[in-house]
């Protein structure tokens, strides 16, 4: 993995940018869902990850967690490399049978959707192996360690 440095909120949203563009492009012909697991401790910056993300796709209006509803489904632009942003916040649920529940079979199989899940420890098994795993650590009040894998960094 390779780590980088974010010195405030919007720098981190800008990397989010940068990683979905990659993303966006390296992906040719989708056969299945893109998904991106954030890995970090509360307040780590994953939800302002998540805001970047949405930015870069033209998502409008307010991005928040969805600690309480578990999903958020954002429609995006025609001219998105996806037709959804699925934001699920995973940290209530106890283990990958409670992905049911939200229709995860024929989210994370859905060419259209872009997935992106925080804390998905929380589901194991739930989080195919595919995934783009990202670590996010809060070093102070402004600065993040992203730890990223080789093939996107």
């Amino acid at each position: 993995m390779k780590e980088r440095v974010t010195k405030s909120p919007e720098e981190t949203k800008e990397l989010a940018g940068e990683i979905i563009e990659k993303l966006a492009m390296s992906e040719g012909e989708r056969g299945t869902s893109t998904i991106i697991a954030l890995q970090g401790n509360l307040g780590a910056g994953k939800t302002v990850f998540v805001k970047g993300v949405a930015e870069y796709l033209g998502v409008e209006g307010v991005v928040t967690s969805p600690t309480f509803v578990i999903e958020k489904v954002y429609m995006l632009p025609e001219d998105a490399p996806w037709k959804h942003l699925i934001h699920i916040d995973a940290y209530r649920l106890e283990g990958e049978e409670e992905l049911s529940g939200i229709g995860w079979n024929d989210t994370a199989t859905n060419p259209n959707n872009l997935i992106v899940m925080e804390w998905p420890e929380q589901v194991g098994l739930g989080v195919p192996e595919r995934a783009l795993w990202i670590e996010i650590e809060a070093v102070d009040e402004n600065t993040r360690k992203i730890k990223l894998p080789e093939s996107i960094s």
